[in-house]
């Protein structure tokens, strides 16, 4: 029971009590318990956003249920319920408000600054969740647990088999300082095009080019940032590039990408990331903050069980037609899972000033994208995704932009 609400339950069980006594005949109420409605993933995070506004300090919290397509929304009181049921969503009274968790989160910031840690607020379980990696032993080990140990009933602790870390490293995909990549969405800024990718990758080079040799020039940096955050905006060199707003999804299709969406816990996401292809899963967290080490700590990221490996970095994370994150880092790999932590691109989009879902912003021609020059066997062929092809035939170009994860 709620430790908000447990002062009126002994009043509320004897009126019941006593309503039973005086009219045992009488039919049942007219003003029966609203039925949750049935909601798609986005109309969900609609009303949960709104649901958090109207209710204010009183919310804390909400996720989707995508086996039973309803918002599950966390509250404090009764008087907060009865509202979220009347929006068509399951309430449930819980003991820790969202100040409370963010609180926690702060005091972690500033007692548990660990390398190799992460945690994020979960609604599900209405705590913050502190996950540390093999990394975490003996007195980082002793501090992690000394500062959770004080938040009794807040925080809850749990290991991972892996190594958090950015990832990126030397090989294919897009390249910049010897380092290998992969391509989040195309954009526009003002009407050029653009493309989005990590911030650790941008920070590794200003230029990068769809081949390793550095032949093929894709674009300049025009915006990078990590840590704190972790996304950069490359412009592409050529303004006339066809950059239409769409993700390879490695069998021959694209996905088209019409608008951007914040993520919710529960909310069923797609990645596609160079290295490994095309993996899906759900979102576990949100704000959440990764401490990578050597001083890289970035904030207000999405956490998902969904695997990715180095040179996935920058890679695209979508639900439908709705960009949701660009791959940051985490640990495990795609044949023993792991957690992947995403950048916003909601966050990103605000900051830079992009636009997505705008189609191609260039004409195509004979520049990147078009034919085999940026398309062909080097940024299509083995190198790229870890198989024989990505984006399906002997190209990822062929005439045809195949980005998320690929090249345009």
């Amino acid at each position: 029971m709620n430790k908000r609400t447990g002062a009126i339950a002994g009043a509320g069980a004897i009126a019941v009590v006593a309503a039973a006594i005086l009219l045992p005949n009488a039919n049942a109420s007219t003003d029966d318990e609203p039925s949750p409605k049935a909601l798609a993933p986005r109309a969900a995070a609609l009303l949960g956003s709104t649901l958090a506004q109207d209710l204010g300090q009183d919310a804390a919290g909400w996720y989707y249920e995508g086996g039973e397509d309803r918002l599950v929304m966390n509250v404090l009181d009764e008087k907060s319920a009865d509202a979220a049921r009347a929006k068509g969503a399951v309430a449930r009274l819980v003991d820790n408000s969202t100040a409370e968790l963010r609180g926690a989160t702060r005091t972690l910031g500033s007692t548990a600054s660990v390398p190799g840690t992460a945690w994020s607020i979960d609604p599900k379980t209405n705590k913050v969740v502190v996950t540390a990696d093999r990394t975490v032993t003996g007195d980082k080990w002793d501090t992690l647990t000394s500062a959770t140990g004080k938040m009794d009933g807040m925080v809850t602790v749990k290991r991972s088999a892996g190594e958090f870390k950015p990832f990126a490293e030397g090989g294919d995909a897009i390249f910049g300082g010897g380092s290998r990549c992969s391509l989040g969405f195309n954009v526009t800024v003002q009407g050029a095009p653009a493309f989005l990718t990590a911030g650790h990758c941008g920070n590794a080079s200003e230029t990068w080019t769809s081949d390793q040799g550095g032949a093929e020039p894709l674009g300049t940096v025009a915006d990078s940032q990590f840590p704190e955050s972790d996304f950069a905006l490359v412009t592409y060199d050529d303004p006339n590039t066809d950059a239409p707003s769409s993700v390879d999804l490695q069998d021959g299709t694209q996905q088209e990408i019409t608008q951007a969406a914040e993520a919710s816990v529960g909310m069923e996401v797609t990645r596609s990331g160079s290295t490994t292809g095309v993996f899906s899963g759900t979102v576990t967290g949100l704000d959440a903050t990764v401490n990578y080490g050597n001083g890289d700590i970035v904030n207000g990221l999405i956490q998902t069980d969904v695997c990715a490996e180095p040179g996935d970095s920058g890679g695209s994370l979508f639900s439908g037609d709705a960009a949701v994150g660009l791959t940051s880092g985490g640990s495990g790999d795609c044949t023993q899972g792991g957690e992947t932590f995403f950048q916003p691109v909601t966050a990103a989009l605000e900051a830079t000033g992009a636009e997505i879902g705008a189609g191609g912003a260039g004409q195509g021609g004979d520049g990147a994208g078009a034919g085999d020059e940026a398309g062909g066997d080097q940024a299509g062929g083995d190198q790229v995704g870890g198989g024989d092809q990505v984006g399906g035939g002997d190209e990822a170009g062929a005439g045809e932009a195949a980005d998320g994860s690929l090249l345009p």
